[in-house]
């Protein structure tokens, strides 16, 4: 489990850099709170299947769950107002 949460993590961590670079972001210069974050949505991958914001209410119901995948649906309009998104992985550049 150690093994596949850290592979897990490592692939977040890479999705997020290069989301950053892509949709003019970056990551929180906070690492303690990137690491709970990453490890958070590592868990909800491993366990739910995809990586659900730990930040968010998961229902079970998978079609209306799925705006609380990373990154949801409303983290542009979060980070817009409050410069940075709810769980504040990402933040205003």
């Amino acid at each position: 489990m150690a093994d596949e949460l850290q592979e897990e993590k490592d692939k977040i961590r890479a999705f997020a850099k290069k989301y950053c670079a892509a949709h003019h972001v970056k990551l929180n210069p906070d690492e303690r709170v990137v690491e709970m974050v990453i490890e958070g949505l590592a868990r909800n991958r491993i366990s739910r299947g995809l990586r659900f914001c730990p930040c968010r209410v998961i229902t079970g119901n998978l079609e209306e769950d799925q705006k609380n995948a990373c990154p949801c649906v409303w983290h542009k309009q979060e980070i817009e107002k409050e410069g940075h998104c709810h769980c504040h992985l990402f933040v205003k550049e």
